[in-house]
């Protein structure tokens, strides 16, 4: 799982979430709300906390199973943690190859022409800084 720093950097780069079941998520709430509960790890599931479409935006609705009370918070509250899936998927075309090497793995992409590999020791964090970098040079 990609670490929140990174997942806020690709949420401020512009990546768009439409929430599904099994995505997981962090909250990212004012500063007068406890920081406890930012570092919980939500899971969108229809029996927990289902993405609600309202007229403002969507909803990420806590259906009363949670451990603390929460109605619903705004998507804008929230950090999405994508999946390795997910960060492979949001690289479309410009994926080559992810590749293991002895203590790290290796996420090799081609950008405009250019190669480019990102390591880490989690093949998902190799992914979003390659996810990164290609939203970076998207704009």
């Amino acid at each position: 799982m990609i670490s929140r720093e990174l997942a806020i950097a690709l949420r401020d780069a512009g990546l768009t979430w439409r929430p599904d079941s099994g995505d997981r998520f962090q909250l990212d709430l004012p500063n007068d709300v406890e920081l406890e509960a930012e570092a919980d790890i939500f899971t969108v599931s229809e029996m927990t906390i289902e993405a609600r479409h309202t007229p403002s935006g969507t909803d990420l609705a806590f259906n009363g199973t949670t451990e603390w009370a929460l109605d619903a918070v705004t998507l804008e509250d929230a950090v999405w943690l994508p999946r390795e899936d997910q960060l492979r998927d949001l690289l479309r075309g410009t994926f080559r190859r992810l590749v293991r090497l002895d203590d790290t793995f290796r996420v090799e992409v081609e950008i405009a022409g250019e190669e480019l590999q990102f390591e880490h020791p989690d093949p998902s964090e190799a992914y979003a800084n390659a996810l990164l970098e290609l939203i970076s040079r998207s704009h």
